[in-house]
């Protein structure tokens, strides 16, 4: 017979079993619809989908945009003198920390695929060191890399995103195909949100309607983590974002 303290402990851990929140992933479409997903499975050319309250479908990964941790952190109120910062870049204009569009000063990044990278920046007009900070995140340089999600090559496009700047699927693999895509990607970023870097890189990650719905870097907790190790791979202060 079982004894009250051990029936008393059991219900308090099913308790707190049944309090942890299901994982779950967003799948964002190309026609822009969002779907919460229990689980997925890259399958070839296509992603096997369970659904978050039940069900399973298959979509081609031509129509994907992108898959998400829904995993989101709680938004802590900024402390007043962080908001006044803030407030007096936006008022008088302060430059960024880095600059985003190329210069002729920036050098040809160290490295694997330098001056190929440096040739595609300067074409798309971009820094070429955020590039290559943002290959050694997305892939750490390795041209055959595929993730979970269906993201490939160098910069890990998803096959739609490639497609949206002039790259098939089927060049994904090829060096210049994928930064030639990539760079024009992440060119027309930073027209969408000129002098803030940490947008363009959430944007990157997390796709450009999650910025604008939030007015800023997304509370996922992927996103934030990977605009933060990106910061740190610039040298950049991670303290300056506003997260």
């Amino acid at each position: 017979m079982q004894s009250p303290r051990f029936t008393l402990l059991a219900l308090a851990l099913l308790l707190c079993l049944c309090s942890v929140p299901a994982r779950a992933e967003l799948v964002i479409l190309t026609d822009g619809n969002t779907m919460k997903v229990a689980a997925y499975e890259l399958a070839g050319e296509q992603m096997r989908l369970t659904m978050f309250h039940g069900g399973r479908m298959t979509l081609p990964i031509g129509r994907i945009e992108r898959v998400i941790d829904d995993e989101v952190e709680p938004l802590a109120p900024e402390p007043p003198a962080v908001e006044a910062a803030i407030a007096t870049a936006a008022a008088v204009g302060l430059p960024p920390a880095i600059e985003l569009r190329f210069s002729e000063t920036q050098p040809v990044p160290p490295g694997p695929y330098g001056d190929t990278i440096y040739k595609l920046a300067r074409e798309h007009q971009v820094n070429p060191q955020i590039v290559a900070a943002l290959i050694r995140q997305e892939s750490g340089f390795n041209r055959r890399a595929v993730s979970h999600k269906g993201a490939r090559g160098l910069m890990q496009l998803m096959p739609a995103t490639a497609q949206r700047f002039g790259v098939t699927k089927d060049k994904l693999f090829d060096p210049e195909h994928n930064l030639q895509a990539g760079i024009r990607y992440l060119s027309w970023l930073v027209e969408q949100f000129p002098n803030d870097l940490a947008r363009v890189l959430a944007a990157y990650n997390a796709g450009e309607n999650a910025v604008i719905r939030y007015g800023g870097i997304p509370p996922y907790r992927e996103t934030r983590n990977y605009v933060k190790r990106i910061f740190t791979n610039l040298g950049l202060p991670v303290a300056e974002l506003s997260l």
